[in-house]
């Protein structure tokens, strides 16, 4: 609900990060410096596109609800009624999960 009060703006991306493995595969917990950090996410909100040199509308390459997978680093964190989403461009997304 908060990411439609939310419209990022040009070629901006509007992603939540998928939640992070509590147990390994053996069954263990996991304490949380032994999580890996998530680099899946699902898009939420997605910008217009950007505009390019002769004026026109570059389109996006990613739609809501698209799982994508994000650079390690990066990414600005926007907290929207107490839950934690990230903002990337569309050009940094590396790539996304065909289903």
């Amino acid at each position: 609900v908060a990411f439609r009060k939310f419209l990022p703006m040009f070629d901006r991306v509007l992603v939540e990060r998928l939640a992070a493995e509590t147990m390994s595969k053996g069954g263990i917990m996991l304490p949380e410096k032994a999580q890996g950090k998530v680099l899946q996410a699902t898009v939420v909100a997605v910008g217009p596109g950007s505009t390019n040199q002769k004026g026109y509308l570059t389109p996006m390459s990613v739609k809501i609800g698209e799982k994508v997978l994000l650079p390690e680093y990066g990414g600005t964190k926007v907290n929207l009624e107490d839950k934690e989403y990230f903002l990337f461009r569309d050009a940094d997304i590396l790539g996304k999960y065909v289903e």
